[in-house]
């Protein structure tokens, strides 16, 4: 059996603000096809980790090694461009245009034809666009306006974009917020199936535990800025620290309790 290759290594990230350490010595990797899941409470550091991976922050120390090439200060457009997806808490498309439209746009851009961006929208890779939607169950929703849409297709629709610079590593920030409950692990489900297909590297995080604990295979924890745990989830659900931060929000469950009770 072939040993996946690592997408991502971060070794040391920190990050202060005025003298508060948003994210400090956080060191972790990432392989080919892995789902991993980055969580902790409100203020723990995900947010500000997102950002530097992504380029949209500068880190004050450590290296990020993506796809063995060092990131750290790369400007967002620079690493997407490298193979890296990324979706939002807040999805972002235009209303007006339909559904197809929104994904050529993306197509547009990775394509570089950028200098005749409307001219070229409606007719640059219409059948690739149509293949991005097929594979996130959009297909039938390729001709109706993004502003029809319901907010959990929406996210499906996302996820379609993300896909369209043909991503080595997802990244997705809250990426379930705001859909309901069968929705949550309808999408997860669906980002975990394309991502094994495709040998996608995934770095998510996320407030619903029951998403956190079906689909990932390993698991990160922060708290105040520091990595205090990471394995798998039955490792990261027995221990005493990651109980100690959730227990008082019944956040972490064991599988086999079915009223979510904490284990």
């Amino acid at each position: 059996m072939s040993i996946a290759p690592t997408l991502l290594s971060v070794e040391g990230l920190s990050k202060s603000y005025g003298g508060v350490h948003a994210v400090r010595g956080v060191s972790f990797s990432l392989k080919s096809g892995e789902i991993l899941a980055l969580i902790g409470p409100n203020g723990a550091g995900k947010s500000t980790c997102f950002d530097m991976l992504n380029g949209q922050n500068v880190p004050d120390t450590g290296r990020i090694n993506l796809l063995g090439e060092d990131t750290a200060g790369k400007k967002p457009r620079a690493v997407w461009r490298l193979g890296v997806g990324r979706t939002f808490q807040i999805t972002a498309t235009f209303p007006t245009m339909t559904v197809r439209q929104n994904v050529q746009v993306a197509l547009v851009s990775y394509g570089r034809q950028l200098f005749n961006l409307w001219a070229s929208t409606p007719k640059y890779a219409q059948e690739e666009a149509g293949r991005l939607l097929e594979l996130v169950g959009m297909g039938g929703y390729a001709e109706r306006p993004c502003g029809e849409l319901a907010y959990g297709d929406l996210k499906r629709l996302e996820l379609a974009i993300a896909l369209a610079n043909q991503p080595k590593l997802l990244l997705m920030d809250e990426p379930t917020a705001g859909m309901a409950p069968r929705e949550r692990i309808e999408l997860m489900r669906l980002t975990a199936q394309i991502a094994r297909e495709k040998s996608i590297g995934v770095l998510f995080t996320e407030h619903d535990m029951d998403v956190v604990f079906e689909h990932a295979d390993r698991i990160l924890v922060l708290n105040r800025g520091t990595l205090i745990a990471e394995g798998s989830p039955q490792e990261v659900r027995r221990n005493p620290q990651v109980r100690a931060i959730y227990l008082g929000e019944g956040l972490l469950y064991d599988a086999s309790h079915h009223d979510g009770a904490p284990a």
